[in-house]
C-alpha cells in the first residue's frame, strides 16, 4: 500500500497491544528539531541550555524557574506549551490517550499542536486505506479548508495553500496569473486519484465536496474511523443530503457553524449559517450510549463559516457523543 502523510511522524512511533501509538523518544526529538522550535541565533543562554538538555534527553525535567529565566517572553510561552504537550503525552504513554486527556481536561494548547495529534491519530486509524477520497476528506479534521463555488459546486481547498496563493496574487499578479492559483489545482476524482499518494503531504488536491458523492462518503468513513479508534466502539457514519424531518434527539457540531446550525434546528428556528455536511452516526450496540439515545442516531453537522472557511473540531466527537462510559483512549 502506498505511503501517505509521512510528515505526520507516524513512522517514528510504534504500536502497543491495543493498536495505539506509543510516545517514543524519536518522535519527541523530531518535534524538537522543527525549525520553529530550534532557538534562534539571538536566543538567551537559558533557552539554549534548555534546548540542549532536551535534545540529549527529550523527557528531561524542565523546572518552572528555567522557563521564567528565559529573556524572550514569546519563548517562555512557546516552551510552556510544548512542555505541557510533552508531559501530557508522556503521562498517558500513547498519542491517543494523551490527546483524549488534553481534550477532556480542556488544556489550552496552540491549534497547530492539536492538529498534529489528530493527523497522527488518523494516520494510525486509516493505516492501509487505499481510497484517496477518504484520505483527502480526512484532511478536514486537521487542516482548515477554504470553500470555493465553481459552476454552482462547492469545492474545498487547503486554507494554508489558498492563503499562499492570495499572498502571491497581491505581491505578483502576473506570476499568480500564470500559476493559475486555486483554479490551477487538480480536483480529486475522475481517475486522477492515483496522484494523491505522491503529494499527500503537499495538500494540493481540491475536494469536490458538493459535486462528488465519493467526497462526502470519504468524510463519513474518516469520521467513522476516528470515532471507532478513539472510543473503542464500533460505529457507522452515513452522509445525508437533506436535513428535513430528522430526529434531532442528539447532535454534534463538527465545527462552530455546525454547532450553531444544530442549536437553531433544535429550537425550531431557521439556521443563519450554511449547512454543507450532514452525517448520521449509529452505534453498533445500545450499551455504548446513554439510555435515552439508545437506538437513535447521532447527527454530525458541518457548517460553513461566514469567511468561507471550514475548521473542523474533532475534539467535539470526544466531548459531545452520548457515551455511557469513558472512552477507550482516555
Amino acid at each position: 500500500m502506498p505511503e501517505f502523510w509521512v510528515a505526520s511522524g507516524h513512522h517514528l512511533t510504534r504500536l502497543d497491544r491495543s493498536g495505539r501509538m506509543i510516545v517514543t523518544d524519536e518522535l519527541l526529538l523530531a518535534w524538537l528539531a522543527r525549525p520553529e522550535v530550534v532557538p534562534p541565533t539571538d536566543a538567551c543562554a537559558v533557552e539554549r541550555a534548555v534546548y540542549a538538555r532536551l535534545m540529549a534527553d527529550p523527557r528531561a525535567q524542565v523546572e518552572p524557574g528555567d522557563l521564567a529565566a528565559m529573556a524572550d517572553p514569546d519563548a517562555r510561552e512557546n516552551w510552556g506549551f510544548l512542555l505541557a504537550l510533552r508531559d501530557a503525552l508522556v503521562a498517558a504513554s500513547t498519542i491517543e490517550g494523551g490527546y483524549a486527556d488534553i481534550v477532556h481536561r480542556r488544556m489550552r494548547l496552540p491549534i497547530v499542536f492539536m492538529n498534529q495529534l489528530v493527523q497522527l491519530i488518523l494516520r494510525n486509524a486509516l493505516d492501509g486505506c487505499g481510497d484517496a477520497q477518504v484520505l483527502r476528506a480526512a484532511e478536514l479534521l486537521f487542516r482548515p479548508q477554504r470553500a470555493h463555488v465553481r459552476d454552482g459546486t462547492l469545492l474545498l481547498a487547503d486554507e494554508e495553500l489558498t492563503q499562499a496563493f492570495e499572498a502571491e496574487m497581491h505581491s505578483s499578479p502576473l506570476t499568480a496569473m500564470f500559476s493559475g492559483g486555486i483554479d490551477g489545482l487538480d480536483v480529486l476524482g475522475g481517475g486522477n486519484e492515483w496522484t494523491y499518494w505522491s503529494r499527500s503531504d503537499a495538500h494540493t488536491t481540491v475536494l469536490n465536496f458538493g459535486g462528488d458523492p465519493l467526497a462526502r462518503q470519504g468524510l463519513a468513513r474518516a469520521l467513522q474511523a476516528f470515532v471507532t479508534h478513539m472510543t473503542g466502539y464500533a460505529v457507522t457514519v452515513t452522509p445525508h443530503t437533506r436535513a428535513d424531518g430528522i430526529d434531532l434527539r442528539w447532535f454534534v457540531g463538527l465545527d462552530q457553524a455546525g454547532t450553531a446550525i444544530g442549536n437553531a434546528l433544535w429550537k425550531g428556528q431557521s439556521p443563519r449559517d450554511t449547512l454543507v455536511g450532514l452525517f448520521e452516526l449509529q452505534f453498533a450496540g445500545s450499551s455504548a450510549v446513554l439510555p435515552d439515545v439508545a437506538g437513535h442516531p447521532v447527527w454530525l453537522i458541518l457548517g460553513l463559516a461566514p469567511d468561507m472557511s471550514i475548521r473542523v473540531k474533532p475534539q467535539n466527537l470526544l466531548t459531545g457523543l452520548p457515551l455511557a462510559a469513558p472512552t477507550a483512549a482516555g
